[in-house]
């Protein structure tokens, strides 16, 4: 009889083994900072990786950020750079990775993958890829059919299709949604043809297949008012909708009933990630500069004029310095962007003090936010007359305009002004994984999976029935399971 197999400890595993098994997976920084905790074998140097690494963990960690798709398309200037903001630790070059990644994409949360998008009086929510409203049903962005006016807690949308939901826009008047298979689907106000259904102007109050995108995978999608981006696997864009300033980005003022693609991006390069103002466009490469395109209203273009700009032109303050951009959101009047040493800058509109510099002043060209030099950003995110910026360690800056207690500063009036970036005290006790701003509004998601809104709350966006605004963070229970839509119910709010 053979001999009963005898079980191996992971002390005895050989090291090269085991730097093969870490390093094909997709560990996380915080599950390398465990496995630190549980042995000896990933604290210590036992030669079989290079002497510059401390532990076997921190050469882990170097393999996976070397892998990593924002890593690996950064020039050695900004690499270095990043890894001295990250106090020389791989660890925490990591964690800046794949939270810039996820805060603009699916987080992973210990209760499931979540993404969280608010518009102007509703809100949308990726659960397990599955995705849920609530809110107002306003133009049919709720995708819960027309007999359903409002929906006081999420509920969950159908599709015709059984899939899988790994992205979802919904800013302005129509929400698109972007399936594990790269298919898209739209819902809401297609007067303006957004939709990409073609000649349909009516509204559409369920989600509905653009068939013009098949053979074409997407894997992200940004909504303009009345317009829509779409961003495809191999970082071509598309654009349809209204092009009143040039913001499909055709070199023409034509209205797209389909998406078509944007040819002269496809010569710049490969596009990383895509943001819609309400009549603009901002497109990121991959070797870091941003294109921009449409209304030249408030600077938002950010070259320094107020042009309208009718095809993409990369914004040279930032190529002079040689600045790498990675992520950048598109507030209403103004933009900010984050680079991969996770400094934030500004440009646009000051009004209120959306910008951050402490005053109202506007700025023509990108400027750097000096009053968040000493943090590592990892997302940024703006709105109406508001900015917030997370950073690596779950804590959020807010700053601009309350506008009915959307920034969540509790000891401030609802029509105050914050003109520097303020810590919100109030969710110090929670690391954050990702933020999304509306109208009047602002939801967050925690690493534990936890969801927490505050501001206006007139039509339920907050998703609760009983509370007409939150002037701090407070928890959105969310019922399980998570229910589709009651029409009659949700029609007699």
């Amino acid at each position: 009889m053979a001999d009963r197999a005898r079980s191996v400890s992971i002390e005895e595993l050989p090291s090269h083994l085991l730097i093969e098994i870490l390093s094909s997976g997709r560990l996380s920084a915080v599950d390398l900072a465990c496995l630190e905790q549980t042995s000896r074998i990933f604290r210590g140097s036992n030669g079989v990786f290079p002497l510059k690494f401390r532990s076997l963990v921190d050469y882990v960690a170097f393999q996976l950020c070397d892998s990593h798709p924002i890593y690996r398309h950064l020039p050695s200037n900004a690499r270095k750079e990043l890894f001295e903001r990250c106090s020389c630790e791989w660890k925490r070059v990591l964690r800046f990775l794949q939270a810039v990644e996820q805060a603009s994409d699916v987080v992973e949360t210990s209760a499931g993958n979540m993404q969280i998008t608010t518009g102007r009086y509703h809100t949308l929510l990726i659960s397990d890829s599955s995705v849920y409203s609530c809110g107002s049903n306003l133009c049919g962005v709720l995708g819960h059919g027309p007999y359903v006016k409002q929906c006081v807690s999420f509920s969950r949308i159908s599709f015709p299709i059984a899939s899988q939901v790994i992205h979802v826009s919904a800013s302005h008047n129509h929400a698109a949604f972007v399936m594990k298979s790269g298919e898209v689907f739209t819902c809401g106000d297609n007067s303006s043809l957004c939709c990409g259904h073609g000649e349909v102007g009516r509204t559409i109050f369920r989600p509905m297949l653009v068939e013009a995108l098949k053979g074409f995978p997407c894997k992200q999608v940004a909504t303009g008012l009345s317009f829509t981006v779409f961003l495809t696997r191999q970082g071509h864009v598309y654009t349809c909708g209204t092009n009143v300033h040039g913001q499909l980005g055709h070199g023409d003022t034509v209205d797209r009933p389909t998406p078509k693609i944007v040819e002269s991006l496809e010569e710049a390069g490969c596009v990383v990630q895509v943001a819609a103002g309400p009549t603009f466009t901002l497109a990121v490469m991959t070797d870091g500069t941003i294109h921009s395109f449409g209304s030249g209203s408030n600077f938002c273009l950010g070259h320094g004029e107020q042009h309208n700009e009718l095809q993409p032109r990369a914004i040279q303050s930032f190529k002079r310095k040689n600045i790498h951009i990675v992520r950048v959101s598109a507030g209403d009047e103004h933009v900010v962007a984050l680079d991969s040493s996770g400094f934030t800058y500004t440009w646009g509109k000051g009004y209120c003090g959306a910008l951050g510099h402490g005053d109202e002043i506007d700025k023509t060209t990108p400027t750097l936010l000096s009053g968040l030099r000493d943090h590592l950003a990892v997302q940024v995110c703006a709105r109406k007359r508001k900015t917030f910026v997370l950073v690596d360690d779950g804590s959020v800056f807010g700053f601009g305009w309350m506008g009915f207690g959307s920034l969540g500063f509790s000891d401030r009036g609802t029509a105050d002004k914050v003109l520097k970036p303020r810590i919100l005290e109030s969710l110090r006790g929670h690391r954050v994984s990702q933020i999304s701003t509306g109208l009047y509004h602002t939801v967050v998601v925690t690493n534990r999976g936890f969801i927490f809104g505050f501001g206006d709350n007139e039509r339920a966006q907050l998703g609760h029935d009983t509370l007409r605004g939150c002037l701090k963070p407070t928890e959105i229970l969310v019922q399980e399971p998570l229910h589709e839509a009651d029409p009659i119910a949700a029609e007699s709010n």
